[in-house]
């Protein structure tokens, strides 16, 4: 039996400020984008923000999800792409290594 996918997306704190998240939980739920190669059984076993500049609250619950068999983080586009109401997060590759220090896959956006 093929084991079961755990992927999280973490996304950017002031970003939630204007975007309630629903691009990424539905291109996630549509297997769309970035999701588009994991199948029916991939779990979402977290979707939070990064905690703010510079990223302070991804290490400590990327380690919180470990048990729950994490084995990939997607950065959400918002983190990535700087658009008219948002900068690109200038801590992106700090928060990136952050994550993949602990064995963890990293994949660059989100929808």
């Amino acid at each position: 039996m093929e084991e079961k996918k755990a992927i999280a997306i973490v996304r950017c704190e002031t970003v939630s400020e204007i975007c309630p998240g629903g691009g990424c939980l539905a291109s996630f739920s549509q297997r769309k984008s970035t999701f588009s190669n994991y199948d029916q059984d991939t779990h979402l076993v977290g979707f939070f923000t990064c905690g703010g500049c510079p990223g302070r609250r991804v290490p400590r619950l990327v380690d919180k999800l470990l048990k729950y068999g994490l084995q990939a983080v997607h950065l959400s586009t918002c983190i990535k792409t700087k658009n008219n109401d948002t900068p690109k997060c200038p801590f992106w590759e700090n928060i990136k290594n952050s994550i993949e220090s602990k064995g963890i896959k990293v994949i660059d956006g989100s929808h």
